[in-house]
């Protein structure tokens, strides 16, 4: 397994051209040897840290903590809402932070609610660190075969969490931008699966489960190269499970982070998800008929998130693990539930896509894409003003040269948008029924 001198090579390179990633997946690997007392006693020590710094370098945490006494307990601090992160976005920033070298990123997440946040590179490493650990839970080691369906456009561009270029070549990773798919891309893609013969499959979790049951429906044979299918991005259904380990023929990986906190939880081979406590800490509070994740960061002083109401529900458990990892666990609830917009070419387009075109606009409190016809999409926009027309005008540019060019857009302003029965709020909505036509096109 990773024996063969091309193998060794590859993985020589990367540690060459990556060595900050690979000596914080060394720190991240080492905690693992640690018991459960002490993983939780690190937690802890690293919580105080944080809270400490957030209070002495942020404008934002020295005014919320201001009249709070020193000793005041974690849970009793004050919880970090999207709409602060909105409005307080640079008062967040550390006093320390190099304000040439940081960047802006966006996720519109599973609220359907633009939201800006500060990164560096150090942050991108310590993400990537933390995904190779999740990835070694299925077996894999780094220098083995990972293909990636990644719904995110940005995230597969050059510069990107996935960008092509020889580094991929060197770590033995390939990308393959699944934002949309038609039946003859689904047969392409199987096909790039049986010649890469990866390791680990990693995508969103729609895409992948429509690459399953095509290649079910198909019986197509997948590499016996395969040891493991990570899930991410959306919610995992039972069904969906069931179709990606019978096409793949392997065990599938849930994955739990987020792009402002990522590194949250991964299941492990005994299909347990663990909190990664080394990186953050994470909380499970009722509200209403819903136990609401609070998650805060113990590794980013860049941009502290303290006590962060990430916008998912889940619990967490008691108990161990048979795997023998000394992180806790949890369960995830049903959140991150989206529909893909389909047109009348046969094409599925997966929602990040629609996410991504309103990055930027951190003006819109929140905003819904609906789909009432074949040809037809509504978004709905909650905004103190009107977005501008030429604003409107290259939307729909980009959605007929993108998606359709039948495909017509309307804008409506709305003083709130209705949320689910869960309390979460759906940014792309498909109210068209999948027609038998579209069953055979997609």
């Amino acid at each position: 397994m990773g024996a063969d001198p091309v193998h060794r090579l590859k993985h020589w390179l990367h540690r060459r051209q990556r060595p900050v990633r690979y000596a914080l997946l060394d720190g991240l690997l080492a905690t693992q040897a640690l018991t459960r007392e002490q993983v939780l006693r690190k937690q802890a020590a690293d919580r105080r840290a944080m809270v400490r710094y957030a209070r002495d370098h942020t404008p934002y945490y020295r005014e919320a903590f201001a009249r709070l006494p020193d000793d005041v307990a974690f849970d009793a601090l004050p919880i970090l809402h999207k709409e602060i992160v909105r409005q307080r976005l640079t008062d967040l920033l550390a006093d320390e932070a190099d304000r040439d070298s940081v960047k802006v990123g966006h996720t519109g997440g599973s609220t359907g609610k633009p939201l800006a946040f500060y990164y560096d590179e150090a942050k991108h490493e310590l993400m990537r660190a933390g995904m190779c650990r999740s990835y070694m839970m299925s077996g894999w080691r780094p220098g083995e075969k990972i293909l990636n369906f990644w719904g995110a456009r940005q995230d597969t561009q050059a510069g990107g969490v996935f960008g092509a270029g020889w580094g991929d070549l060197i770590a033995a990773e390939k990308t393959i931008p699944a934002h949309e798919y038609t039946t003859d891309r689904l047969r392409e893609w199987a096909g790039v699966v049986g010649a890469y013969r990866p390791v680990l499959l990693q995508g969103y979790t729609s895409i992948l489960a429509a690459l399953a049951s095509f290649v079910i429906e198909n019986r197509i044979a997948m590499p016996n190269s395969l040891r493991g299918v990570y899930s991410t991005a959306e919610v995992l259904d039972d069904r969906q499970r069931q179709l990606m380990e019978q096409a793949f023929g392997c065990k599938v990986f849930n994955q739990y982070g987020s792009r402002e906190v990522p590194n949250i939880a991964c299941e492990c081979r005994h299909g347990n998800m663990h909190v990664f406590t080394d990186m953050v800490q994470l909380e499970s509070q009722r509200c209403g008929n819903e136990d609401r994740l609070l998650v805060t960061s113990l590794t980013n002083r860049l941009m502290p998130f303290i006590r962060y109401d990430i916008g998912d529900s889940g619990r967490l458990k008691a108990g161990d693990c048979p795997c023998g990892s000394p992180f806790p666990l949890m369960e995830m609830g049903m959140c991150r539930k989206n529909d893909l917009i389909r047109t009348r070419s046969g094409k599925a387009i997966h929602p990040s896509y629609f996410n991504g075109l309103l990055y930027g606009l951190t003006r819109i409190e929140q905003y819904q894409f609906v789909q009432t016809g074949i040809d037809r999409i509504v978004l709905n926009v909650v905004s103190a003003s009107a977005l501008e027309p030429g604003i409107i005008a290259a939307l729909r540019r980009q959605i007929r040269d993108d998606v359709d060019t039948a495909m017509e857009i309307d804008v409506a302003y709305l003083p709130e948008i209705e949320r689910t029965t869960s309390g979460k709020h759906r940014f792309v909505i498909c109210q068209v029924p999948e027609s038998d036509t579209w069953k055979e096109q997609a």
